[in-house]
């Protein structure tokens, strides 16, 4: 073969491979029902990491710092620091420790080792009992919160949390603030998990996770999986009523709660870590309380946002509004999140802030066999709301596979709808989801998934290929992708038009190509949202960005050009 021929190889192999490489976006779409089926080489799951590993081992002393996690306040100008002291105690007879016995303290500043400023919060305990014999009560160690006010947006600052008296300060940690609010600000990397546990899988999930180095991170619900033990302790299971079929009440081991704090504290400590309640915070205990350890564990902003809820709240981070909404409280038209919702959607300026992302627990749109239209109720409450004010991407979990939905409104492509995805994948007990409801012979019955809160309002298709069916027979065609895997998600936002989500399952070789699904979310303000809704110069500002990956794509082909003139020129024998 001559060189020019082998240049000229060269050249279009360099093509090809572009062309294979290019990001497909949501323009492109609605795109054709994709299934990859879960590898039969792999292990449909994995047990919990056991209490005596020393990842989830208690390192400090009794009165020192551990748990340490961050929490985006509802500005960048602000931000939660929650850490634990203490001893938490297990047993039949419990006796609360005093959260007034020791201080909650932030010593912080913009250099390290100079603390300029300091701030106080507050403490507290909970408990969690059970009126039956042969169970174990459980009483938290004293769980502090933070607000540290007057940051600057984009900042690194460094601080120690703890109690100055007692000499009972943590080792000296760091975060970065998130960006101001505005169209041209945003998060770096937006991280994406649900359903995590904490067996192996979910180890491997929260490795990849740290290495892709998230601005901040959403958990979408069922953190701990603690409710899958008996209060005594033991093995874990992943099916809790088939274990434990005698149980009189869904127990739960809550030292699994402490051992899920300190693994996670290396990443916690450092990047705010957004959380939403999922069927597994549950925990029912006396007197039906529920949720205590989930409410006592976390700081969010729901003060901040005005839902004054500890289930819903909303932040501001750069240009993207967050909106997490509870699925185990009233979502009705006529209760307090829903008239929340609508008043917090009204005061989102989308000047300042073009996106809208939401989350909430359990999926809408879901062609797994597992929960299939468990949550019909809420979508037929909440649906049309979120859509009329052009909300862009939805985030769940629940399911414990992945799938991302083409653009869709009430079961019918709409290039105006949501693209919903699901990541309840992080690698829990009760292992991957495999089925579909289509597959044959597993369609649910209309009398299965019920939900744990929340009525049942399973329907049968009124139109489409599925009319008057309860499943559809094939792939539905608003799901776009589907894979049973376990893994994380990625979501960059690039500007105002524009964000790149990137799925990586767990079994990949982390880092370049580990790619199980990406896409470009493009938004299009000037089609979708009301007229008048957005500025001229958004909509200026959306129609320049359209081209970006095509910008891309002539770059190169540019560069390869260059390069080509370049060899006609210094090295015309290369062509002989």
């Amino acid at each position: 073969m001559s060189r020019a021929k082998l240049l000229l190889l060269l050249l279009v192999s360099s093509f090809s491979i572009l062309e294979s490489k290019l990001v497909p976006t949501t323009l492109d779409g609605p795109f054709a029902p994709v299934t990859r089926r879960f590898d039969p080489s792999l292990r449909l799951g994995s047990d919990d990491v056991p209490m005596d590993d020393p990842r989830l081992a208690k390192r400090v002393t009794s009165i020192h710092p551990e748990q340490i996690a961050l929490a985006a306040s509802f500005s960048p100008s602000s931000m939660w620091i929650s850490w634990i002291t203490g001893d938490a105690q297990i047993g039949a007879d419990v006796t609360p420790l005093d959260p007034a016995s020791i201080r909650s303290e932030v010593w912080y500043g913009e250099e390290s080792g100079k603390y300029e400023f300091m701030q106080r919060g507050n403490s507290l305990v909970y408990s969690q009992l059970y009126p039956f014999k042969g169970l174990l009560n459980y009483t938290s160690a004293i769980i502090h919160h933070v607000k540290l006010d007057g940051l600057k947006p984009g900042k690194r600052y460094y601080y120690k949390c703890g109690d100055s008296v007692l000499k009972a300060m943590s080792e000296e940690h760091t975060f970065m603030t998130l960006p101001s609010s505005g169209p041209d600000l945003y998060p770096r990397r937006i991280g994406v998990v649900g359903d995590l546990g904490l067996t192996s899988n979910s180890t491997t999930t929260i490795d990849h996770l740290a290495m892709n180095d998230p601005s901040i991170i959403l958990m979408v619900g069922d953190l701990t999986y603690a409710n899958q033990y008996l209060t005594t302790g033991g093995q874990g299971a992943s099916c809790f009523s088939c274990a434990f079929p005698d149980a009189p009440i869904r127990e739960t081991y809550q030292p699994r709660w402490d051992g899920w704090g300190r693994f996670m504290e290396p990443l916690t400590s450092k990047i705010p870590m957004m959380v939403i309640e999922g069927n597994h915070e549950i925990e029912p205990q006396i007197e039906g309380m529920t949720f205590a350890s989930y409410l006592a564990r976390f700081a969010v902003p729901s003060n901040e946002s005005g839902s004054n809820s500890n289930f819903y709240y909303s932040f501001n981070a750069g240009g993207v509004h967050f909106i997490m909404l509870g699925a185990y409280v009233d979502y009705n038209q006529t209760g307090a999140q829903y008239a929340w919702l609508r008043k917090d959607l009204e005061q989102v300026d989308r000047k300042v802030n073009p996106w809208i992302v939401a989350a909430w627990h359990p999926p809408w749109y879901n062609s797994y066999s597992s929960h299939y239209q468990e949550f019909e109720c809420m979508r037929q409450e909440m649906e049309e709301l979120l859509y009329s004010f052009g909300v862009d991407i939805v985030f769940s979990g629940h399911v414990h596979a992945y799938e991302r939905m083409n653009r869709v409104f009430n079961y019918t492509l709409d290039p105006c709808g949501p693209v919903y995805i699901t990541v309840g994948d992080g690698g829990n007990i009760e292992r991957v989801d495999v089925e579909h409801a289509d597959d044959p012979g597993k369609c649910p019955s209309q009398g299965d998934n019920k939900p744990e809160f929340g009525g049942l309002c399973h329907l049968n298709f009124t139109s489409g290929p599925a009319k008057g069916r309860f499943c559809w027979e094939q792939q539905p065609e608003w799901s776009a992708y589907r894979e049973s895997s376990f893994g994380h998600g990625i979501l960059e936002v690039m500007n105002s038009t524009y964000a790149l989500w990137t799925w990586h399952r767990n079994q990949d070789i982390y880092g370049e190509n580990s790619e199980g699904d990406q896409i470009y979310i493009v938004r299009r303000p000037e089609l979708c949202l009301a007229k008048g809704v957005v500025s001229s110069e958004v909509l200026h500002q959306s129609h320049g960005s359209l081209q970006v990956p095509l910008l891309w794509k002539c770059k190169f082909y540019l560069e390869v050009m260059l390069l080509c003139v370049w060899l006609l020129v210094k090295a015309p024998g290369l062509w002989m």
